[in-house]
């Protein structure tokens, strides 16, 4: 991994660059030179042939004829056909200030963009060998005319475009027209031969966002997976224009999507972009948004897309580029993928779209297709072997003839077809993720797994935007998921599980009781309008990115630490920026308070322990902490049982003290435990909580404006605490036990203290430390806040931190991490203990000191990283 890391931040450098991107001016070689596929893969120059790249692309758009003759691309192909003849039928019925009926143009860019698109699609039709509609001269005159006639009539005029989002303007228009380009050409050339130059110059200005109708790297708009966009048309462009002026365009474009591979070095920031993949696998997009699943899944795509445009024309040698993506790929996307489905922690505001879950993953199937064919070795083999993973476990698997390429499609078909290739995942049955460069945590174990959305001063609570999510206050505040083996998620989780499931009341949440409003309800419209103020709110502007559309928290303190596969996470819940900078923001700026609470997660074999400390509410309202919320389809059978505090049984709905509580859905087979579990001291009994279940129908526009206004209905299930308004802060502990039976449950003892009972002990949980001991896996899992000394039975560390410690016989392994990102170094003692290190990431120190060992780990400029270090007894 490292090796990579350096590789590509080496790409940035003049002679990194120089070795993927040949030197065209050197670009003499005949055509067979090289290594034959027209790259010269040693670092030499190569004959650059933009003829290549166009019929590349083309051939990824359409496919060819001997993809197409194939069985398997028979359903894709007949999909291109009925789209195209039902856009054609719309644009026969269009009315006036239309192309095609229903899309009414001039004031609404999305429609533009829309048909831009639809444009295209027929396009491509005739385009695509083998097609109904493939050489129709008439349709594509038909196109050609169209395609005029927008640029005269609603794109052209400059003093008249850009209206509404920008990314319909310079990216999502861009890519239609520049298809359209690429795909009727020879048919332009015919018909409107200055329509290629005309189109270009006008996306040229369009580009309102770079500079000089090109792309800016310093601008915010221009970063991640929105800089892969505009760069692929951009090099397309340059491939249609030909020439030396196609040409520079082709490289300059390459050189800025080349930027995107390098993995982001928060302390050493390129024209100040955050937007990209990080060292521990996250992915952020819009500066601060958790967006594996819906922008880097675009970054992706356009990547793989990328490789197999540039394959042999001697533009670059992108062999550098194929380990990067992998990465991105084993480390980034396979531990937010469950059973084939996107985890919501990284979607961002596509939570609220109806569309994702099993489908975004077919996203990343198909580029994990492709980027096999590009690997080698056991890279490439254990590519194909994911695709036929995700294959057998996503419900349902997979669908080629959504897939862009039919060459996608007969690659796809082969590795299935394959027998030598097993279908294996790319996660073992065992991993804790740390996503910290984006305040995530992932915990698997065989039969499910446990997805923790945290935030903090660097990473947004949310992301709300376009009438997109609408209700989404408490998602980064602890809010979790966990997922269960052999149930359709789609059933549990999804849009749906927010339309049903209270926004308040979200598995892990501590939160307020009252009501919020959303953007909509609170403005009118889906942003905050206030142009003259000095903040400036526009739909666009960075006003509204801070203070509606992503804000972040307010506290350093969110991070984790990894030893094996265990983990421990931790938060401090904080106000959002809004609330925060409510003096400086206008009057009629509506801003909320947040909750106050503490809390860490142990995430070990069989359980994932909840401490949560000063849990509360300065301003006096009553305060909810949601144990967890399972939502089930409405015909599935739930059964909840349990033991009250004395010991009596328990079952169904209702308020007690109780020793544990068992969730059972008997028609799907799946069942979570709840341990409610003593903290230490005399106040250390743990609450009242309240077990309901309800079922809930609400109409899918209420999480986002666009959802069909149809009803989705689930039955849902709450544990919950509630404190009573002007409360004392308290504390509260329970574990999470996946898969639990009730006599497992019953093991726990009174609990967790009955002597030869529960494995669990809670050491400490106060707003300064927690901390549990795991009698029988020999971990003690700490979490500290604050700073100063810490002290625990065997072990004392300094000021913040995450600490893991396992004993194994005569061995001793340990992990540490900073949460807060902020410190220099960390110092763990382990007391009255002599060791002497086995292993020990570089720069950890381990020395003799006054009452034991003394470990020290560099944890500057590590980002939430986790060191660790093997001793063993002398």
């Amino acid at each position: 991994m490292e090796f990579t890391r350096r590789h590509v931040l080496s790409l940035l450098a003049a002679s990194g660059l120089a070795a993927v991107l040949p030197n065209f001016a050197q670009a003499a070689q005949p055509p067979d030179a090289g290594d034959g596929t027209g790259t010269d893969n040693t670092g030499g120059a190569a004959a650059a042939d933009p003829g290549r790249l166009l019929a590349n692309a083309l051939g990824v758009l359409a496919g060819t004829a001997e993809s197409n003759a194939r069985p398997e691309t028979a359903a894709k192909l007949a999909a291109v056909e009925k789209t195209a003849r039902t856009h054609l039928a719309a644009l026969t019925d269009a009315g006036e200030n239309e192309l095609f009926k229903g899309l009414p143009l001039g004031t609404d860019d999305a429609n533009l963009n829309t048909t831009y698109k639809q444009l295209y699609e027929i396009a491509l039709a005739t385009r695509t060998p083998g097609g109904g509609l493939d050489g129709d001269a008439a349709t594509q005159r038909r196109v050609v005319e169209a395609f005029a006639r927008l640029h005269d009539r609603w794109y052209g005029d400059q003093d008249k475009g850009y209206y509404g989002n920008w990314f319909n303007w310079e990216i999502g228009i861009s890519t239609s027209a520049t298809a359209n380009l690429l795909l009727l050409t020879e048919r332009m050339a015919e018909e409107r031969p200055a329509l290629l130059r005309t189109y270009i110059a006008s996306m040229d200005a369009y580009l309102r966002n770079g500079k000089d109708g090109d792309v800016d790297l310093d601008s915010r708009f221009h970063t991640g997976a929105n800089l892969a966009d505009i760069t692929t048309n951009r090099l397309l462009q340059g491939a249609l224009l030909g020439g030396a002026d196609g040409e520079a365009r082709v490289r300059k474009a390459l050189e800025d999507q080349l930027t995107v591979y390098a993995t982001i070095d928060p302390y050493d920031l390129k024209h100040g972009v955050t937007d990209g993949y990080y060292a521990d696998g996250s992915f952020v997009q819009h500066h601060s948004v958790a967006y594996t699943g819906s922008y880097g899944k675009g970054l992706l795509t356009r990547s793989v897309q990328t490789l197999k445009y540039l394959d042999g024309t001697g533009f670059a040698d992108t062999s550098a580029l194929v380990p990067v993506i992998h990465r991105w790929v084993t480390e980034g996307f396979a531990p937010v993928i469950f059973e084939g489905w996107m985890m919501e922690i990284v979607k961002g505001r596509a939570v609220s779209r109806t569309t994702g879950g099993y489908a975004d993953t077919g996203a990343v199937s198909e580029a994990v297709t492709d980027l096999s064919d590009y690997a080698t070795g056991d890279r490439a083999a254990a590519l194909k072997s994911y695709v036929k993973h995700l294959h057998a476990a996503a419900r349902p698997a997979p669908d080629p003839a959504r897939f862009v390429s039919p060459l996608t499609v007969v690659r796809y078909a082969a590795i299935l077809a394959d027998g030598a290739v097993p279908a294996a995942d790319l996660n073992p049955d065992r991993r804790c993720t740390a996503f910290n460069a984006m305040d995530k945590t992932v915990h698997r174990r065989p039969g499910w797994a446990f997805a923790l959305s945290r935030s903090s001063d660097r990473i947004s609570k949310y992301e709300y935007m376009s009438g997109e999510n609408l209700m989404p206050w408490f998602q980064g505040d602890g809010a979790h998921h966990l997922y269960l083996a052999g149930q359709d998620q789609t059933e549990a989780f999804g849009a749906d599980h927010y339309v049903t499931v209270s926004p308040y009341g979200l598995a892990g949440v501590t939160a307020p009781v009252e009501r919020r409003q959303t953007i909509p309800e609170l403005y009118g419209k889906p942003y905050y309008d206030n142009p003259d103020h000095p903040l400036h709110f526009t739909a666009s502007s960075e006003s509204q990115n801070t203070y509606v559309y992503f804000p972040r928290g307010t506290h350093p303190h969110s991070g984790g630490a990894v030893l094996d596969a265990y983990g421990a996470a931790a938060l401090v819940q904080s106000d959002d920026v809004p609330y925060a900078h409510r003096e400086r923001l206008p009057d009629d700026f509506t801003v909320y308070r947040n909750a106050t609470a503490t809390k860490s997660w142990f995430l070990l074999d069989d359980e994932i322990v909840v401490l949560a400390a000063d849990v509360g509410d300065p301003a006096g309202r009553p305060v909810t902490t949601t144990v967890d919320a399972r939502a089930a389809a409405p015909g599935d059978e739930i059964r909840l049982s349990g033991a009250r505090a004395d010991g009596g049984p328990w079952t169904g709905t209702g308020t007690a003290r109780l020793r544990w509580l068992r969730w059972a859905d008997a028609t799907r087979h799946t069942a979570v435990g709840y341990v409610f579990l003593r903290g230490p001291g005399p106040e250390g009994a743990p609450p009242p909580v309240t077990v309901s279940l309800e079922s809930v129908t609400r109409s899918r526009r209420t999480v986002r404006t666009a959802n069909p206004d149809t009803a989705a209905t689930r039955r849902v299930f709450g544990a919950t605490f509630h404190q009573k308004a002007n409360a004392r802060p308290r504390s509260l502990a329970y574990a999470l036990v996946p898969g639990a039976t009730e006599r497992a449950l019953r093991a726990y003892g009174e609990h967790g203290e009955r002597s030869g009972d529960g494995p669990l002990t809670v050491l400490a949980n106060s707003r300064r430390l927690q901390a549990v001991r795991h009698s029988r896996l020999g971990l003690t899992a700490v979490n500290s806040f604050t700073a100063g000394p810490h002290r625990l039975p065997g072990l004392r560390l300094d000021g913040p931190a995450s600490v893991l410690v396992r004993e194994e016989g005569k061995r001793l392994a340990l992990a540490a991490s900073d949460p807060t990102t902020g410190r220099d170094t960390l110092t763990v003692l382990l007391r009255g203990r002599r060791l002497t290190p086995v292993t020990a990431d570089k720069g950890v120190e381990v020395r003799t000191a006054p009452g034991g060992t003394l470990v020290t780990f560099p944890v500057r400029h590590a980002y939430g990283r986790s060191y660790t270090a093997t001793l063993r007894e002398r």
